[in-house]
Parts: structure tokens; C-alpha cells; sequence
């Protein structure tokens, strides 16, 4: 197909097409831009149409599937489609004042379970937090990585048993 029997085409099927787009889109400037966007790919791919068969239903369904990507995209991206403006009260923080006493609770609770751990295995998970490997935690206390592995995994069941019973 050439660009002008491609133009000739699109301009006398714009209407039903956009009026497609825009029962889509549900919204004028989406539509807008969801036939822009499907007649650039189109005339991209101008090529491919086969001559013959419904100009109209092909560019319906290159409307369609433009829609459907876009749409994938932006649930992706999860884009806000209002102004940031509206967010506004979520950035300032001149209003609130930081209430750090439950978490002050809950580093208390955690540094009394930990300390009551014991070395055994209190050892080998502050090395794991602190950022060692379990090949180097095996290293330095010069134990299989088999063991690393089952103490680190021992700790954490009793860390998460004391305090949900502290909870």
C-alpha cells in the first residue's frame, strides 16, 4: 500500500475509527492519542495490509491491540494520571510529627530476643545481617556451610516464635 492510498484510506474511515478509539479510551484526549498512536503504527506496517480485504477492521483492530499495550504499559509503570499536586499532602511532612515509640518497642523486643539467643546461633545471624556470605560466615567460625545454613534457619524460627508471643 502506498502512503497515499494509505492517507486516502484512513481519511475516509477517521470517523468510525476515532469513534472506536474513543469508546475505548473512554476519554477525548485518550482517544486522541490512541488514534494517533495506532495510525503511526499503522502506516508504519502499512505494508503487511493485505489489498482486498476491510481496511476498517484492520485499523480497528491495530486500535485495539495499541490500546491493550498501552494499557500493560502503564500498569507496569504505574503512572499517576492526575498532577502531582494532588499528592502533595503525602510529600510534606511540616503537619506530622514522627511517633518513634512503637518502634522503639519493637527494636527493644528484638535486642532482648536476639540477646537470648543462644551464641550458638546468635553468632552466625548477626554475621548474616551484617552482610557475610555463609561461605564466609563459614570460613571465619570454621564450619561446613551445611551448618551456617541449619543454625541461620534455627535462629530465625526462634526469633519469629519469641515475638509473636511477644506480640
Amino acid at each position: 500500500m502506498t502512503p497515499n492510498e494509505f492517507s486516502n484510506a484512513l481519511l475516509s474511515h477517521q470517523d468510525t475509527l476515532f469513534s472506536f478509539a474513543l469508546k475505548l479510551a473512554c476519554n477525548y484526549q485518550d482517544a486522541q492519542d490512541l488514534f494517533q498512536n495506532a495510525s503511526l503504527r499503522a502506516y508504519r506496517y502499512r505494508d503487511r495490509f493485505e489489498p482486498g480485504t476491510n481496511f476498517r477492521a484492520w485499523m480497528a483492530t491495530i486500535i485495539r491491540n495499541t490500546l491493550i499495550t498501552q494499557y500493560r504499559k502503564n500498569r507496569l509503570r504505574r503512572t499517576l494520571r492526575q498532577p502531582i499536586e494532588t499528592f502533595a499532602f503525602a510529600i510534606e511532612s511540616k503537619n506530622t510529627i514522627g511517633n518513634s515509640g512503637e518502634q522503639s518497642l519493637y527494636l527493644q523486643e528484638l535486642s532482648h530476643a536476639l540477646s537470648s539467643l543462644k551464641a550458638l546461633y546468635r553468632i552466625p545471624f548477626l554475621m548474616h545481617y551484617q552482610g557475610y556470605e555463609y561461605k564466609e560466615i563459614a570460613e571465619v567460625l570454621e564450619m561446613p556451610i551445611g551448618t551456617v545454613k541449619s543454625r541461620l534457619n534455627t535462629a530465625r524460627a526462634i526469633l519469629k516464635n519469641r515475638l509473636q508471643e511477644a506480640a
